[in-house]
């Protein structure tokens, strides 16, 4: 095991932070999901392997959880209250066995994708158990204990604050290292964020998009920070929307500008998913004949740059030409590149695996897709998969009947954490190579399970205490005898 200096102080100053913001193991572990190629270590037991520093916040806040002296009790307590938890226990333990079972049951039945050890690109090859097999089902397996432990926090205490400062404290961190990457490639200065950038994976910092530099931001090529982009963009336009938060609404302007700039195609299409839902809110204003103010604002916005784009293009035809190409390149023409080419055939082998395992799968982190619901089909099969599935609808149900029990800051708040868990799944669709949806999509499942849990508790008490003032108004009725009941009729 090496140790990273600058790894271990980034992880220093986000502890300082968080203890000063009173969040230190939310606060904390949300903070450094901004960090994406920022590694406190590199484990050369597991092939040069190098956890990015999340996993270190997330093992402390689940060693504190566990550490609780009524452990048991709490745990039991969320257990009974969350039944969601069975499903995403029996998940982790399905993914464990298949990652050890199937790459040997299946041992060169199918053809996978893995990491050369000498080339160090991806490779076809027999399936065969790979390192890939312990290091993505750890990442997993940590995802699913950081959602349980969170459930137990979220349901013995209200955490609203500390996920609201936790998750603006991410969003600032990725906008301004996003800011920060976009002048220094722009003015010549190159990489600035070079020092943090600790992990031992293949950093692809320095491309070039059809002239653009592409935006990595504190991640290690653009598509990773995409995704994070995206996410963040959620959880701030939906918090500034259900909240009119003038911080939220700067960052959703900013974080929009790097999503344009970044040049990836994960963020071109994500982002035209995730416009849909804000397109179908806004027809329904507008049906209604009621439109609120930031969808006005909005329409304004749309209407002045459409308005500047055809008079750039009208004053010098040529003046668009490089954004034309960009599109070209990372959108219309991407399919028949070399590139798309390929990772099309990483996604039909993929399939095909999971065809020529009957659809078991062939086991945790033993191939690479390009989409994750295709990973996960193809290295979870068919019950994994379902599983899987019904974790992501419950996500998305978010907290449905229940927000009539809950206070408007915390409906803002679970919504803008459930709406950027979307955002990363989003991203993963289009993007991702591991069945592992990421710790947002965990984080987002413990918010809305021990929220949705949290209401139903009130419900019930609630619905107790009324019954029990009904109980003693009759038994004051018959208590008073008729004077008294002729006196309340």
């Amino acid at each position: 095991m090496q140790l990273s200096i600058a790894g271990l102080s980034v992880c220093a100053i986000i502890l300082i932070v968080a203890l000063y913001s009173r969040g230190t193991l939310i606060v904390g572990l949300l903070a450094s999901l901004a960090f994406g190629s920022t590694a406190a270590m590199t484990l050369t037991s597991l092939g040069g392997s190098s956890p990015l520093i999340y996993t270190l916040f997330a093992i402390l806040l689940v060693t504190a959880v566990t550490a609780r002296r009524h452990i048991w009790y709490e745990l039991g307590g969320a257990l009974g209250s969350i039944r969601s938890l069975w499903i995403l226990i029996s998940l982790m333990t399905y993914a464990a066995i298949g990652a050890w079972l199937f790459p040997r049951f299946f041992a060169g039945q199918t053809a996978v994708f893995v990491q050369s050890k000498t080339r160090g690109a991806i490779v076809e090859a027999s399936l065969a158990p790979v390192s890939a097999n312990i290091s993505q089902t750890g990442y997993f397996i940590l995802g699913g204990l950081t959602a349980i432990a969170l459930c137990v926090l979220l349901l013995r205490a209200d955490k609203i604050a500390e996920l609201r400062r936790g998750f603006f404290l991410w969003c600032c961190l990725h906008t301004g290292m996003g800011l920060i990457d976009l002048v220094g490639k722009n003015v010549g200065a190159g990489d600035l964020l070079a020092p943090i950038r600790t992990a031992s994976y293949a950093l692809l910092t320095d491309a070039v998009e059809a002239g653009f530099a592409r935006i990595t931001g504190a991640f290690s090529e653009a598509s990773s920070f995409a995704g994070a982009s995206l996410a963040c963009l959620a959880f701030c336009y939906t918090y500034w929307r259900r909240a009119g938060s003038r911080l939220a609404q700067w960052l959703t302007g900013l974080l929009l500008l790097l999503t344009v700039l970044s040049t990836s195609s994960t963020a071109y299409v994500g982002l035209a998913v995730l416009c849909i839902p804000v397109a179908l809110s806004m027809s329904v204003s507008a049906f209604k004949g009621r439109f609120e103010r930031e969808e006005i604002q909005i329409l304004v916005i749309v209407v002045l740059a459409a308005v500047t784009v055809m008079g750039i293009s009208l004053y010098n035809a040529g003046a668009l030409d490089p954004f034309v190409r960009l599109i070209n390149t990372t959108l219309i023409n991407k399919a028949t590149s070399a590139s798309g080419e390929e990772r099309a055939y990483w996604n039909i082998k993929s399939l095909q695996s999971f065809l020529d395992t009957s659809g078991l799968g062939i086991g945790f982190g033993s191939s690479r897709a390009s989409s994750w619901p295709i990973a996960v089909l193809s290295q979870l099969g068919a019950f994994g998969s379902l599983m899987m599935a019904i974790l992501v609808g419950i996500l998305a149900i978010g907290t449905a009947r229940m927000r009539q029990w809950m206070e408007p800051e915390t409906c803002a708040v679970v919504a803008s954490v459930r709406n950027a868990a979307l955002a990363s799944i989003v991203a993963n669709t289009v993007s991702g190579g591991s069945a592992d949806p990421g710790l947002l999509f965990f984080i987002g499942f413990a918010v809305v399970s021990a929220t949705r849990a949290r209401a139903r508790r009130t419900a019930i008490l609630l619905g107790q205490h009324r019954l029990r003032m009904r109980t003693t108004g009759s038994v004051t009725i018959r208590v008073g005898g008729p004077a008294a009941g002729q006196g309340i009729a």
